[in-house]
């Protein structure tokens, strides 16, 4: 299987992720899909980017997806859902992404999410699977709070087994790159992981104060800059 890698600096730096995606599929013109969109950072600058594409954005966190219904985009449309259960028809779209989600899906439902994304994907259109790596300075903290070993090996033996049995993906496309995360500051961090909409880490006063005492070493005149080490996989709908 594909192990941890401790050393993220042996990586090539990606600001842009959707440089990597463009680089592997077309996107001008594609009706697509995200699973589980978050803030659809990426969604919006696609649609920005390449013209006559359309986008719908799926997510289950509710406070989440209320804040992207607050700000709507042309070509974009959010709805609530899951990956388990997606809400359009067979082959409804070219392509699918799934951006730092899969391993959110609960591990027993993980098969059958790969399996309903394949139905909503036409023959011969994409899934862009983009996972973190189990490794890293950022990692090393949020283990403190959220360790999240097991459900992202849960996730990368998903993809492999939907590939080994062959009946909806074939690989197509793998990467390996570091992504830039900035925080501001201490209470930025705080925010943004420990105390994300989606999720409830039960962090206690003694627990906050631990995971402050190993992120505040990194804080520098410009806040802090971490690497992000990243998978990617590219899997093509089978005809």
């Amino acid at each position: 299987m594909h192990a941890a890698i401790s050393d993220p600096d042996q990586l090539p730096s990606q600001k842009d992720e959707l440089e990597v995606l463009a680089d592997l599929v077309p996107l001008a013109g594609q009706r697509l899909i995200e699973l589980g969109c978050g803030g659809a950072r990426l969604a919006r600058h696609l649609l920005q980017r390449y013209a006559g594409s359309q986008l719908v954005g799926l997510e289950v966190d509710g406070v989440q997806h209320a804040k992207n219904q607050a700000h709507p985009q042309d070509g974009l449309q959010f709805l609530a859902g899951s990956a388990e259960a997606v809400p359009f028809g067979d082959a409804s779209f070219d392509g699918a992404l799934m951006l730092k989600s899969l391993h959110h899906v609960p591990v027993k439902s993980m098969d059958a999410a790969l399996a309903e994304v394949a139905r909503v994907v036409r023959p011969g259109g994409w899934l862009y699977v983009s996972e973190p790596i189990y490794g890293g300075t950022l990692n090393e903290i949020v283990r403190l709070y959220n360790d999240e070993g097991t459900v992202r090996a849960a996730a990368q033996a998903a993809v492999e087994r939907a590939l080994a049995a062959g009946s909806y993906w074939q690989a197509a496309a793998e990467r390996h790159f570091t992504q830039p995360v900035r925080f501001k500051d201490w209470p930025e961090f705080a925010q943004r992981m420990l105390y994300p909409s989606f999720a409830d880490h039960a962090v206690t006063p003694a627990l906050e104060a631990r995971v402050r005492a190993a992120f505040e070493p990194h804080v520098g005149a410009e806040g802090v800059q971490f690497v992000r080490p990243m998978h990617v996989r590219l899997l093509r709908r089978t005809t």
